[in-house]
């Protein structure tokens, strides 16, 4: 499987208040919503065959974030993320069908000012992460395996690890299965370039509408401490989406603490913060 042939897209406010503690949500002050909980826009953060755009560089990395030079506020962002099968008919999305799923962390950089979403998401390589340990859908509807996983991180640091973004369970997310798959495909078909969102399915055009998709559904709410620290060279940043059935909280951040991670039932993210 090819990750740089697929196109990344993230979901924008689909965990209550993580946008608040972001700091983003004045930038979606005058997007409209159909309900309170619906997620705000869907952002590239990497396409395939783009010409003289920094969106064609692939940022995913499996175990280092690249510090971008003169950044003093990025933040982990841990979240799940889908690799989907694209489902096209005259170049009009009719289905997305999920295939995997991961951990996920859209790390993102603070720019107030910044005119589209995916400005403060894609700085170069390694700017992203996406586990290696991908773990296949049984379904994603209502009863399925991913029902049974939470999201929990961490920073490690000076031989410290801290809880970064609450331990949350997956079906806290605001839109989920088919639900966050209908408006995703809406968005893909639909969404204008407006604001801080853009043209999604003039961006699947350029991309030569690709048959695979990766989409990161929305990171969690911070910590006290997420929220108020961010990350530095020599950092680790941890990003594991668990089985609640094998583990509780405490047994992962002793994991975490101990830097040491085992067991099945996971999908398992460590990237290491680098500096030119």
């Amino acid at each position: 499987m090819d990750l740089t042939k697929m196109i990344g897209f993230g979901v924008a406010g689909n965990f209550a208040g993580h946008l608040e503690q972001a700091g983003e949500a004045s930038d979606f002050v005058n997007v409209k919503v159909k309900d309170a909980i619906q997620p705000k826009a869907i952002f590239p953060f990497y396409v395939p065959h783009i010409e003289n755009s920094f969106l064609n560089v692939f940022p995913i990395s499996h175990h280092q974030i690249q510090f971008p030079e003169g950044a003093d506020n990025l933040q982990i962002e841990p979240e799940v993320c889908l690799i989907c099968d694209v489902v096209y008919d005259n170049q009009i999305v009719k289905d997305l069908i999920p295939r995997e799923f991961a951990a996920f962390n859209d790390c993102s950089i603070r720019r107030p000012g910044a005119r589209k979403i995916s400005e403060k998401k894609n700085w170069g390589s390694a700017s992203k992460g996406m586990s290696s340990q991908r773990i296949t859908l049984d379904k994603f509807a209502e009863g399925g395996e991913l029902d049974c996983y939470h999201i929990a991180s961490f920073l490690r640091r000076d031989e410290q690890c801290y809880p970064y973004g609450l331990d949350s369970p997956t079906v806290e997310y605001s839109y989920f299965h088919e639900t966050l798959l209908n408006w995703v495909i809406d968005k893909m078909n639909h969404q204008q370039d407006e604001g801080p969102a853009e043209d999604i399915a003039a961006l699947l055009k350029v991309a030569q509408h690709p048959q695979q998709v990766i989409i990161s559904i929305g990171a969690t709410r911070y910590t006290p401490f997420g929220e108020q620290h961010f990350l530095q060279p020599g950092d680790e940043s941890i990003v594991v989406v668990y089985d609640a059935r094998r583990y509780n909280a405490e047994q992962i951040r002793q994991m975490a603490s101990r830097g040491e991670f085992t067991g099945e039932g996971m999908s398992l993210l460590r990237q290491l913060v680098v500096a030119d």
